[in-house]
Order: C-alpha cells, then sequence, then structure tokens
C-alpha cells in the first residue's frame, strides 16, 4: 500500500472486534485520559519506539485522533516508517463516540 485508506468508524469497530488490526490514539494525554477507544494504543512521540518494536510492518494499523484531520498526517508517517497497510479513521474519536458511547473507556493503559 503506497498510500493509506480512510475508513469509518464501524469499520474500524469491525476491524478491532476481528482482531484484523491494530488501533492507535495520536491525541493528547488529557484526552485520551478523559476516553479512548478500548484497547487502543496512545500514540506519542515517547511510545513510537516501543510501539515499532511490538508491531510488525505488516500489523494493519488504524489510526484515529480528534476528528479525522491529525490521523492523516500520522498515518502518511507510519507509511514511511514502512508500516504496510495504515488508516486514518474518518470522524476520530469524536464518531467514534457518537456511534459507540458504551465503548469508551477512560484513564490511561
Amino acid at each position: 500500500m503506497d498510500h493509506f485508506e480512510c475508513i469509518n468508524v464501524e469499520e474500524t469497530h469491525q476491524k478491532l472486534h476481528q482482531q484484523q488490526a491494530v488501533l492507535v490514539d495520536i491525541r493528547d494525554p488529557q484526552s485520551f485520559a478523559m476516553g479512548h477507544t478500548p484497547g487502543a494504543f496512545h500514540l506519542t512521540n515517547d511510545t513510537l519506539g516501543a510501539f515499532m518494536r511490538d508491531n510488525d510492518f505488516d500489523t494493519p494499523v488504524m489510526v484515529m485522533c480528534y476528528h479525522g484531520n491529525s490521523s492523516k498526517g500520522a498515518a502518511q508517517y507510519l507509511l514511511q516508517q514502512g508500516y504496510d497497510q495504515v488508516y486514518s479513521v474518518d470522524g476520530g474519536f469524536d464518531a467514534w463516540h457518537r456511534h459507540f458511547p458504551a465503548e469508551v473507556a477512560h484513564g490511561t493503559l
């Protein structure tokens, strides 16, 4: 895959529950702590090395931000680092929270 793909929160939900991809959340620590998708990895500059160490380049990665804008840049960056399948989640956590309000975790992981 030369470019990342955009997927909606329903597709994200399906891939998560079928364990077809990992989800990274690039929002700030306070926003992440206030609520995030269960199982999401909080990807920051400080945690990038650990993420790359723990996830092979052939692992599909979905990137979530606030509204689906910043995730596009992060998705492109992960492609440049060597990940084969990268997705940007349209609507970000805001859309996730609207569609799946019962599936929101709180606190840090």
